[in-house]
This record gives structure tokens, sequence and C-alpha cells, in this order.
């Protein structure tokens, strides 16, 4: 319960820290979920039979409220939103962490080492002729690309990136975005290392991931650490995914020479029309499958580590047969809300 004409904010075991008062501090581990009232910078939380005062302290942990319909409006005009401390810093921590053991006990022979790219020649020398490129839909796998390593399926075989595709949060999320039937069809750890981490040049998620009709993909870009211009963060158009897809990438015709072939041609886009989405550490970054964005070389000292994946809505849509990536037998598209 709550006092009159106060605002409440849900709240889970890890989503604030008490200050001076043990007492509060056991009371509340006791009562997860109960409510709190706002006080500018105090707070109360009200249960029947107690009532405890403490002092509210934002951080990457803080408690996110629910996306409102201004930002699903301007979801909607600009092709992308930035949610600032949407994953706690544990989070993020136990991703990266997690990451680090995957990498410890790779082994990737060195006809496997396949390079992944968003330009057109790059992507047609390193993977066009590559069975383990269009064979990674549905398991985890390694590509390098100057300096990024990316890891497919992590959200269905690693049990710490599933939970994280998977957790509440993301799911009521979805639901507030109007997601129906959303099914997972792909995740990546970009590893973006200081100094070598390659440019990504300007393109659409959906020249990779096509649907008929368009507009059914979308982009969960989680920052594990912080995202800046000198680091690499990314770069949108605004509104341009009202403009349809300039090209898409296909699996080519049986015999031919390349697995994959470009079809139509990406346009030369002006500089100025793109603006920076810096963004801390937790962070999320939703992404239209249409809209125009890209992301500079890292040219600072410090990393730029992310966890992204693409769900679809899965209700009247007809996923292209031609798209590299297919679901398989042993992993059709999971649904996000499972």
């Amino acid at each position: 319960m709550s006092l009159p004409g106060t605002k409440n904010w849900g709240w889970g075991q890890k989503s604030l820290e008490l200050c001076k008062s043990p007492t509060a501090q056991r009371w509340l581990l006791s009562h997860a979920g109960t409510r709190i009232t706002w006080r500018g910078g105090e707070s109360a939380l009200h249960s029947p039979g107690h009532s405890v005062r403490w002092w509210w302290v934002w951080g990457a942990a803080a408690p996110m409220a629910p996306v409102t319909q201004h930002q699903i409006q301007k979801f909607h005009e600009d092709g992308f939103l930035v949610l600032e401390r949407f994953f706690s810093a544990e989070e993020c921590d136990s991703m990266r962490s997690q990451m680090q053991r995957i990498v410890a006990e790779m082994e990737v022979p060195p006809h496997c080492r396949t390079a992944f790219s968003t330009k057109e020649e790059e992507q047609l020398q390193a993977q066009g002729s590559s069975d383990y490129f269009l064979t990674s839909g549905d398991k985890i796998r390694f590509f390098f690309e100057k300096g990024v390593l990316d890891e497919k399926a992590l959200h269905a075989y690693d049990p710490v990136f599933k939970q994280i595709t998977h957790s509440p949060k993301v799911q009521e999320l979805g639901r507030e975005l109007g997601l129906e039937r959303p099914v997972v069809v792909q995740s990546m750890y970009i590893f973006k290392q200081p100094g070598i981490g390659g440019e990504v040049t300007p393109h659409q998620d959906a020249t990779f991931l096509h649907t008929e009709p368009l507009g059914r993909v979308l982009g969960f870009w989680i920052a594990l650490e912080d995202a800046t211009q000198e680091n690499g963060c990314l770069w949108f158009i605004p509104g341009s995914h009202t403009n349809g897809i300039a090209r898409r990438m296909v699996r080519a015709a049986s015999g031919a020479s390349t697995c994959v072939e470009f079809v139509g041609s990406e346009p030369a886009y002006d500089d100025k029309q793109f603006i920076p989405l810096p963004i801390s550490k937790g962070g999320l970054i939703l992404i239209h499958g249409e809209v125009v964005h890209k992301s500079e070389l890292n040219s600072s000292e410090s990393s730029r580590h992310v966890f992204t994946f693409h769900v679809m809505e899965a209700k009247g849509t007809t996923w292209s047969k031609e798209n590299w990536l297919q679901p398989t037998p042993e992993l059709p598209f999971p649904s996000l809300y499972t």
C-alpha cells in the first residue's frame, strides 16, 4: 500500500541500496515485492504493521520504470530508443565473466576462423563460401573481424545469456511494445577491443534478417560497458526506418561460387545525418530493423563489450527462406516469452 497521490515503484532484492539501517535491510530482504513511495530524495516503505524510511541511492541497479507512451512514440518516430540503467551492473558483469570463461575454453580451427562484416566485398570474401557461417544459426560459433568476436545462439545454449534474453523485464518490455508472438532469431556478443575494434559501416539489420512484411525485426543492444564516441558507440539516422531497405543479403543459387550474395546496393549516406548515442553500462538501445546505423573504430584505450539479440514478431510474419540464417529442427526460433 502507499500514500495517496504518491507513485509506486516495484523493486526486487537487488534493486536498491539501503543506508545506515541494518534493521531496515533485514526487513526488506524478507519482504521482496513490497511497494515504496517516493518523496523527493527520501522514500518510505509501507506494509501492514510496518513503516520503514530510507534514502534512495540511484545507480546502475536502480529499478527500471515501465516504458512510457511518449518513449514508445519516439521509438516509432526515430527507429531507436535509449533506455538507461535497464540492466544492473551485476547483470552486465555476469555476462562479461561468462564470456571470459567461454573464450578461455574455445578451440577454433584455422579453417573455421570466419569473419563477419557489413561491407559487401568483405562479406562475400570472408563468408561467401563458408558452411561454417551458414550453419551457425543454431550453434555457438566464433567470428573474427578486425578485433571483433561474435558468438551465435548464446540466447539458447548458454544459461547466463539465456536468462538475460528471457528475463521478466525484457518480456515485459516486449509486451509494452505490443509484441504478441516474438521469437528470438539471433544473438551475438561483440568485443570492440581498444585500438583494434573495427568500424561497422552504415547498414540496416533487415538487410540480413528479412521478413514479409517489413518492420517485424527488433534489436536489443545491451551495453556491458560504457559506450562512448571514443570507443565506438552507435550512430543513427533518425527516421531512416521509414524509407524501406536498400539491399538484401541472400543465399546464392545452388552451384554459385559463393554461398551468399547481395541484391541491391547500400546508398551513400550523409555523415551529417547521423547522431551519436553514447550510453552507460547497463543501458539498452532498441533498434528497428530498418533504421540506418553504424559504429566507428574504437580509438580509445577502453573496450566496448556488447550483448545483442534480435527478435521477430512471428504473428502474421514470414521469415524469408533466402535469409542466410534459418531455423533448424535442433533450434527453431524460441519464443521470447518462455
